[in-house]
């Protein structure tokens, strides 16, 4: 555990002992130790005003089932990522083991223009005009419900108005830095 000597705690009986009161782990130490942290990969896409974007993405998870909602985590110091609030709409991609190729070409790793990126797949659209990609092991279409900035994110909300589900097969997981699949 990485805590630093003059960590303040708040000792209060309503918090409990040892509760931090403010972050004071080191950036790097946290990132190592997210890095051991399995997360499925997917791709969060939008289009507004007949421009697409996507971006290949761990941080995402189910937040209601009644109605549908999701949330998702993109860098707010990507300019590009400012279409995803200004659209109102986004699908998030969820991959399987064979979609690899496009975990790498929307990661931004390999620098490809976003046609590059969108050719890398079979891409249609659900209800809200995102592009969805077939054969995903899911595609949640979503209208953006709330948007709220956390340090270096924009936290996306979205009620699922749509949904697909793809083959059963492995899905891609992103862990110690590199691609598995289970």
């Amino acid at each position: 555990m990485y805590v630093r000597q003059n960590d303040q705690r708040d000792m209060s009986p309503n918090r409990g002992a040892g509760v931090l009161k403010r972050q004071t782990i080191d950036s790097k130490d946290y990132r190592d130790a997210m890095a051991r942290y399995a997360g499925h990969v997917q791709i969060a896409t939008t289009m507004h005003e007949g421009v697409r974007r996507g971006v290949t993405v761990t941080a995402a998870c189910s937040v209601s089932d009644n109605p549908g909602t999701l949330l998702v985590c993109l860098n707010h110091s990507n300019p590009h990522n400012a279409l995803f609030t200004e659209s109102g709409v986004f699908a998030l991609n969820t991959l399987m083991s064979q979609h690899e190729h496009l975990a790498v070409a929307f990661s931004g790793r390999d620098h490809l223009t976003v046609e590059e990126r969108f050719a890398e797949g079979e891409w249609d659209t659900i209800t809200t005009g995102a592009p969805a990609l077939v054969g995903a092991a899911a595609v949640f279409d979503c209208r953006l419900v709330d948007a709220k900035i956390v340090a270096t994110h924009t936290v996306l909300i979205g009620e699922v108005t749509g949904l697909r589900t793809g083959p059963a097969g492995p899905a891609l997981l992103y862990l110690d830095r590199g691609y598995h699949s289970v």
